[in-house]
């Protein structure tokens, strides 16, 4: 009996789904096999971290490996965290500038420079503070400008700079409107990174 057309194309329909399913299983089995070659990629957690630089000053780190991101972990009102750093140097800001003035004057600029190059120090943090006579904005801006004139004396003699900051009268080492406590509160204390 000679086969039928249905027959022979029943034949052909399985012949072609039986290699379309080893096709299917032979691709399966190479995908499943270069999956096996390659490791699994395996998940780190990153966590913010502090980091200390090298003048002792704190700074919050975040690295995720391809980007990270550092700033300089302060206080409250604006003060860098440092670890190693001690006050070396209060100078009533009387001796360096003329009130309401942030020009050093001649004898104060000398002072400044003798005692840069010989602080042995590896960096400095200089802050400039006023008394309580004026405006908070304004006695902000005038320390701001003295702590600034004073980093540019360190400069100039080649010491380095960690930060130059005025706190205006927000700081007081002394208590009270007398002219004494206001004389200790106008004043540019330098801090020595050992």
């Amino acid at each position: 009996m000679a086969p039928s057309i249905k027959d022979t194309l029943r034949v052909l329909a399985g012949g072609l789904a039986a290699g379309a399913m080893s096709l299917a299983l032979v691709a399966g089995s190479a995908q499943a096999q270069s999956h096996a070659q390659k490791p699994a990629v395996v998940g780190e957690e990153y966590t913010p971290t502090i980091w200390i630089d090298p003048d002792g000053c704190e700074h919050w780190v975040m690295d995720d490996g391809f980007e990270g991101y550092m700033s300089p972990k302060r206080t409250r009102d604006g003060r860098p965290v440092c670890r190693r750093s001690e006050i070396c140097g209060i100078i009533p800001t009387d001796q360096l500038f003329q009130t309401d003035k942030s020009a050093i004057n001649a004898n104060g600029r000398a002072q400044l420079t003798e005692f840069f190059k010989t602080a042995n120090a590896f960096g400095f943090m200089i802050y400039g503070h006023t008394d309580a006579r004026a405006s908070d904005e304004y006695n902000i801006a005038l320390s701001d400008r003295r702590a600034k004139a004073v980093s540019e004396v360190a400069r100039a003699t080649g010491a380095r700079v960690v930060d130059a900051k005025g706190f205006g009268e927000r700081q007081p080492r002394a208590a009270g409107s007398s002219a004494a406590a206001m004389q200790q509160n106008r004043r540019v204390e330098i801090y020595c990174v050992r």
